[in-house]
C-alpha cells in the first residue's frame, strides 16, 4: 500500500494532468474516459441492464424465474443512481459554509462517519468508518456536509488510498484550508469473502495536511478519534 500522508493538495475537478490510454488521469482522480458523461443516466441504466442480463445468462441462471427476471434492471439502477453515483460531478453535494464569527481556532473533528464503497478490482464492498478534521481558515462547514462529502467520494469504484486523498481534497477546497486530516479504517470484502478469506483484518489509511502534519496536532487528532 502506498503512503498517502502529506500528499500535495490536488484539484481533480479542475486540473487535467495528462490523457493516457484513453483515460483521464488526475493526480488523485478516479480514472474516467473522456466521454464518461456523453450519455445520460437513463441510457446507462438501459445498457448496463442488457450487459448484466448477458452475464447472468452466461452463468446459467434462468432469467424467466420470477426472482431473477428483474435483477438486471435492479442492478443497473443501483449502479447508476446509488452505489456509483459519485462518479458524476453533477451529484456533488452543495456545500454550506458559515462565517467563523466565534473565532474558533482549534480543530473540529467529526468521527465515525460511515464509509460504504466498492473495491474497483472486484466490485465488492468496502465498509468502514472515516474520521475527518479541519482547522478553520475563516469559515466553518455545516456538519452534515462533511458526511455528504465522504459519501460522495465513496460512491465510486475505489481503492482506499485514493478515497482518503479525495476526501481530503474536497474538504480542503470547500474550506480554503490545507489544515485537514482524514483517517479511514475499513473492511474489504475482496479480502474477507474471496481469496484469503480473512474476516478480521481491516485497513487504515491516513492523510495529514498543513498543521496536522505536525506531530503535536496529529497526536491530538489521533487521541480524539480514539476516545
Amino acid at each position: 500500500m502506498k503512503d498517502t500522508e502529506n500528499t500535495a493538495l490536488s484539484e481533480p475537478d479542475n486540473i487535467l494532468d495528462m490523457i493516457e490510454n484513453d483515460h483521464l488521469i488526475y493526480s488523485a482522480g478516479t480514472p474516467l474516459k473522456p466521454d464518461a458523461f456523453g450519455i445520460d443516466d437513463d441510457m446507462k441504466i438501459e445498457l448496463i441492464e442488457k450487459h448484466f442480463a448477458a452475464i447472468m445468462n452466461i452463468l446459467g441462471l434462468d432469467m424467466t424465474d420470477d426472482s431473477l427476471k428483474d435483477t438486471p434492471k435492479r442492478v443497473a439502477k443501483m449502479y447508476v443512481k446509488e452505489i456509483f453515483s459519485g462518479l458524476n460531478p453533477a451529484n456533488k453535494p452543495e456545500i454550506t459554509l458559515f462565517e467563523n464569527k466565534y473565532s474558533y481556532r482549534q480543530m473540529l473533528v467529526e468521527k465515525n462517519i460511515a464509509v460504504k464503497s466498492n473495491c474497483e478490482h472486484h466490485f465488492v464492498p468496502i465498509i468502514g468508518k472515516a474520521h475527518v478534521a479541519y482547522i478553520s481558515n475563516g469559515t466553518v462547514i455545516g456538519l452534515s456536509k462533511l458526511n455528504r462529502l465522504v459519501q460522495y467520494c465513496a460512491k465510486r469504484p475505489q481503492v482506499q488510498e485514493r478515497l482518503t486523498v479525495q476526501i481530503a481534497d474536497e474538504i480542503s477546497k470547500a474550506l480554503g484550508t490545507e489544515d485537514v486530516a482524514v483517517m479511514i479504517d475499513a473492511y474489504h470484502h475482496c479480502v474477507s469473502s474471496r481469496g484469503v478469506q480473512d474476516h478480521d483484518s481491516s485497513t487504515i489509511t491516513t492523510e495529514f495536511r498543513g498543521k496536522f502534519a505536525e506531530g503535536e496536532t496529529r497526536a491530538e487528532f489521533l487521541k480524539l478519534i480514539t476516545q
